[in-house]
């Protein structure tokens, strides 16, 4: 059995191995707004009934609208993990017969895998390595999108990235997905960090681009991961086989209902909000002599030879960033909650001794 995944969060964890309760950490390790927006109400029918049908539509057409997804109307999915475990399956399904204008044919998946190769662009989240692997992918892990052509029956871009917030244009993702086509392939672009920028999204081109496959998360930028709610943006026939491998009801009524009431309501005061955040949190790091590599409006990377030690410093103040065992240089800083946070973190890091 390989290893587990390495994510954020772990404060249960850390607690127990530095000390403190968990609810008095301050878990900087995830890219989540920290401060979780007001519920609206939720209808107790939504609690009480399985999901009907009207529910799953207007969470569609409200993610349509949000994502300016043209015709499409978005997939809710239960977190983005569900259908990266879907992703093998699909493309052994693309290998035997083939994409023609978009349309994924009905065949049987469990076709052997021969030589067909995966590129992900890394480093970035593990599980699409690692969901191809398991079915017998080859996988490639490429720095560049300019490093990904026709031999990859399937790409997978982050756009932007984690953990380094590296972005593509629009236009560059385009070409690379007719290159990808080309070789009858699909592209994955998971825009998980998307909201904060969504000039950077290709949602609005999907209809003309029947290779490719969009994911989005719901949780981070609304700051509900733990409702485990993400949405997938592609051809009707795609989307389609999802829903069929998901089963009945594989996103709550509460979720849904959730979905359609915060992705219908104006999200300015959000998005200045986040970009408040960000500018504290740079403001902290700057003052401690941290340089940024890079990041989102969600989080920092910071690259630092003493990385080990000052994430340790930090876990002794109950403080948890996040660590990368590929770049032991990294840490990975998310957003602080308010002024008081900023405050703490800064104390944290003057007191590191350089």
């Amino acid at each position: 059995m390989s290893a587990p995944i390495a994510h954020g969060g772990g404060i249960t964890a850390a607690a127990a191995a530095f000390g403190g309760r968990p609810q008095d950490w301050l878990d900087l390790s995830t890219g989540i707004n920290p401060c979780p927006l007001a519920l609206p109400e939720i209808p107790t029918r939504a609690w009480h009934r399985l999901p009907d049908s009207y529910l799953v539509d207007e969470a569609r057409r409200a993610a349509r609208d949000y994502y300016d997804s043209g015709e499409i109307l978005p997939l809710p999915v239960p977190g983005t993990q569900s259908v990266i475990q879907l992703l093998p399956r699909l493309l052994r399904q693309v290998r035997q017969l083939g994409v023609t204008d978009g349309r994924v044919a009905a065949t049987d998946d469990k076709v052997a895998v021969t030589d067909d190769k995966v590129a992900v662009v890394s480093p970035t989240y593990g599980e699409y390595a690692r969901a191809f692997a398991s079915a017998g992918y080859a996988v490639d892990a490429v720095d560049d999108i300019a490093a990904i052509g026709g031999q990859y029956r399937l790409a997978v871009v982050v756009n932007p990235n984690n953990p380094d917030g590296r972005i593509w244009p629009a236009e560059a993702l385009a070409a690379l997905h007719d290159r990808v086509k080309s070789a009858n392939g699909l592209l994955v672009v998971d825009e998980a960090f998307g909201d904060t920028d969504p000039a950077l999204s290709l949602a609005a081109r999907a209809q003309d681009l029947p290779n490719l496959i969009i994911f989005r998360s719901f949780g981070k930028f609304f700051g509900l991961a733990g409702l485990r709610l993400g949405f997938a943006i592609a051809r009707e026939d795609i989307l389609a086989r999802f829903e069929d491998w998901l089963g009945p009801w594989a996103v709550s009524g509460p979720a849904l209902s959730l979905a359609a009431s915060l992705l219908g309501s104006d999200v300015a005061a959000i998005r200045c909000f986040l970009d408040e955040r960000s500018a504290a949190l740079q403001a902290a790091l700057s003052a401690a002599g941290l340089r940024s590599r890079g990041g989102t409006a969600l989080f920092t990377l910071v690259a630092d030879s003493r990385a080990s030690d000052i994430y340790t410093h930090l876990c002794r103040h109950h403080i948890l960033v996040r660590k990368f065992d590929y770049a032991p240089d990294w840490l990975r800083f998310g957003l602080t909650p308010d002024p008081a946070a900023d405050r703490r973190l800064g104390a944290a890091l003057q007191g590191f001794e350089r």
